[in-house]
């Protein structure tokens, strides 16, 4: 498809950064636009519909993804998560450079669908790092936490099969980084 060298994907396990650094990078360019998911899950205190995520029940994310309206999604400890159709290829149709925040099974299958897609891999700097950073958050119970720990020892292991890595050592230095590969592909 047209434009699919606009696509930028990232993923890593949960707790690496994924959005504080994309939000880094979009507050500093605000040019790169990002697309908003949809769920399954309850939404988080502070976070509104359309734009953390399109929040819906399970029955209506199982209806979008029989009716094609969902490009990649993944059931991730306990809810739905996946990727409007519309919400990239209206993106990609204008040439605006577009970031994705998607689980590694997920980017795999965006970059099959749009080849010309980059896909990135946030890295922390240890997995010690990656679990201070999951218990700081205080959003999550112990049971979800240990959850969430076992899913990135096997997200980890998948990280050979992108097109970059970052190392997410500080968040200035990873927005950094990836706006450096942006810049060179689009």
């Amino acid at each position: 498809m047209e434009g699919e060298k606009y696509l930028f994907v990232v993923s890593g396990p949960s707790g690496v950064g994924k959005d504080t650094v994309m939000g880094y990078l979009r507050q500093a360019h605000p040019e790169i636009e990002k697309t908003v998911s949809a769920t399954t899950r309850a939404p988080r205190e502070g976070e509104a519909e359309g734009v953390n995520y399109y929040y819906r029940t399970e029955e209506a994310f199982k209806q979008m993804i029989e009716s094609g309206d969902v490009l990649e999604y993944n059931y991730y400890n306990g809810n739905y998560y996946g990727t409007l159709r519309a919400e990239v290829e209206r993106r990609m149709a204008a040439g605006k450079v577009t970031l994705l925040n998607i689980d590694v099974h997920g980017a795999a299958n965006i970059k099959r669908l749009y080849p010309g897609s980059t896909v990135v891999f946030l890295l922390p700097p240890t997995f010690e790092v990656l679990e201070q950073r999951l218990r700081g958050r205080g959003t999550d119970s112990e049971e979800s936490v240990q959850g969430r720990l076992k899913i990135a020892r096997e997200e980890l292991g998948y990280a050979g099969g992108f097109d970059a890595w970052i190392v997410n050592r500080t968040v200035e230095q990873a927005a950094g980084e990836l706006y450096e590969l942006i810049a060179q592909r689009a």
